[in-house]
């Protein structure tokens, strides 16, 4: 039974964050494959089978939620818990959709680190070639999806030639900014239907005390660090950027953590990209490989207390976004300016994901033949096969552990 006060064909009854968890537990123990495919998910458990929402509400749901910078499918998880639950439903699904795959991750982290062999074992080597092949697979299907046309393209290529020339987290931000204004100039003659509304039990009050803490924290936590000279405030710092200029969310965060984490020197390229295959092998949210980052930190805070700043900071500033939209986003939507924006930015994250496929992605991983005869396998599994992505991560692993007796 749909809702008219809501919009959202939302049940009546209400329910409680302890169902919101439970059922985000067992979509975060068995979501893989990416968001997706965990749009999917969602579909099947919460649309379909338990009706928390309708069909159209649920469109216009995940519509919100791709168009912000931050994790599209946790953002919909995160707003469908504060659908159903309120805040804690909210706080409830962040939590059971994340913490499986987050806990996992920093379990490898500890492994890698107790065992000291994270740079140089065939199995981590695997992992690292099967990054290649995953973030190639993401390059050409967003470059299908998000630059169809000549002037998208030439976006995307205009953001790898920033990126590669002026290398840097500045330089990724900047790129964003410059596609976005070029959208504006370039890609305003597709103006895209609108149908429906969805309507959030969130005030413009709230709204807008959210968006002001997201661009307060975004220009003010590097200031705090540099002042303070905090570690702790710098890294809260890097996660929490990555998290607020990705667009697209998924395998578009890898470029803004690899600038953050390991240009600095906190992270080792071999330990920043083990970790990355082995997020392939996990469900739930890839944005968790932020727990596995901050674990494995050189500097302190690291282990479970890097874990916990990093995988919160990383989710917070989509989520600030996310609340503080939702009052203002049936109009927003509307407005030709913000289609155009957002297809300029979505065609520059493009470019900036495939400078990052070459540095550090291939140029780490790729050291012979037999590493690329692996990397292509594993490329045609994902693409021609649609083989799911963790079993192409356990034939990368047994690849490796071949390619090393081979050596």
């Amino acid at each position: 039974m749909n809702d008219p006060d809501t919009g959202t064909g939302l049940q009546r009854q209400k329910g409680s964050a302890g169902e919101v968890f439970t059922a985000f537990l067992k979509l975060g123990l068995t979501s893989f494959g990416g968001p997706i495919a965990h749009l999917g998910y969602f579909r099947n458990e919460l649309v379909v089978r338990r009706r928390w929402i309708d069909e159209k509400g649920y469109a216009d749901l995940v519509a919100l939620c791709q168009f912000l910078p931050g994790p599209a499918s946790s953002q919909v998880g995160f707003a469908l818990g504060l659908l159903r639950g309120g805040p804690l439903g909210a706080a409830a699904a962040w939590a059971a959709f994340t913490l499986p795959s987050a806990i996992l991750l920093v379990l490898f982290a500890f492994a890698t680190a107790a065992s000291g062999t994270a740079a140089d074992s065939d199995i981590v080597h695997g992992l690292k070639v099967v990054a290649v092949a995953i973030v190639a697979q993401a390059v050409w299907g967003m470059a299908k999806t998000l630059c169809p046309d000549r002037t998208r393209a030439g976006i995307a290529l205009g953001a790898v030639l920033v990126v590669v020339f002026a290398q840097g987290a500045f330089a990724q931000v900047a790129a964003i900014l410059a596609g976005g204004l070029a959208g504006l100039w370039l890609c305003r003659s597709d103006r895209e239907a609108i149908s429906g509304h969805l309507t959030f039990a969130i005030s413009p009050t709230v709204g807008t005390i959210c968006l002001l803490l997201y661009t307060v924290l975004l220009f003010g936590l590097p200031a705090a660090a540099a002042v303070l000279q905090s570690q702790g405030i710098a890294v809260f710092d890097s996660f929490y950027r990555a998290g607020a200029l990705v667009f697209g969310g998924g395998h578009v965060v890898l470029p803004l953590l690899q600038s953050g984490t390991v240009d600095p020197g906190w992270v080792s390229t071999d330990t920043f990209l083990s970790g990355y295959g082995a997020a392939q092998a996990v469900p739930g949210p890839l944005f968790t490989f932020a727990a596995y980052l901050g674990a494995s930190l050189g500097p302190e805070p690291n282990g479970l207390p890097g874990a916990a700043i990093a995988l919160v900071a990383i989710f917070l500033p989509g989520f600030l976004l996310l609340v503080g939209v939702m009052p203002f986003w049936d109009a927003l939507r509307a407005q030709p300016n913000a289609q155009a924006f957002m297809r300029g930015s979505n065609a520059t994250v493009v470019g900036i994901l495939g400078a990052a496929l070459y540095q550090p992605i291939w140029t780490s991983a790729i050291a012979g033949p037999h590493d690329f005869a692996l990397a292509l396998a594993c490329f045609l599994l994902l693409m021609a096969w649609k083989a799911p992505p963790w079993i192409v991560v356990v034939v990368a692993v047994f690849g490796g552990l071949v390619i090393g007796h081979m050596a």
